[in-house]
């Protein structure tokens, strides 16, 4: 089991001309419920299927499983899933030691970016860039299987 301890972030500035790499990324739920999340993810040629836990109240960390499946396999999956589905185009952008996800949402959630940090430890510091917006961690409207719906 992983633990995944992560910070989401507004984005209120220009980012791309920072990023090292980009991929499109199509997700889908197989189930969301309040207690876990299952979801299929295809990023350019590669897929997951993922098993989050939400998180412990006054936490931001989660238990997460992640396996790699055949895009083919998760394609076919996908037909099995909830409604909706989340499509985005992610940066990587380094920043100090770490690195931000950045996603810029397409579809029904255009125009919607978010900055996603993955950290050792919820009072792990890090460095905050110009362009980062509202921290957002925590807020369920900003929950990726929320914005499917």
């Amino acid at each position: 089991m992983g633990i995944e301890t992560e910070r989401k972030f507004l984005v209120k500035g220009e980012f791309r001309n920072l990023a090292t790499r980009k991929f499109c990324i199509l997700q889908r739920y197989l189930t969301i419920d309040p207690d876990k999340t299952v979801r299929l993810r295809v990023k350019d040629n590669d897929a997951w299927i993922t098993v989050k836990a939400r998180p412990l109240p006054g936490s931001i960390s989660r238990s997460e499983w992640e396996f790699r499946i055949p895009v083919e396999d998760a394609l076919e999956m996908m037909e099995l899933c909830l409604p909706g589905k989340i499509e985005k185009t992610r940066y990587i952008i380094p920043c100090g030691k770490h690195f931000f996800e950045v996603d810029e949402f397409h579809g029904g959630n255009e125009g919607l970016v978010i900055a996603e940090i993955e950290l050792g430890h919820e009072q792990e510091e890090f460095v905050h860039p110009e362009w980062l917006g509202e921290e957002v961690t925590g807020k369920p409207e900003y929950y990726n299987a929320n914005l499917i719906r």
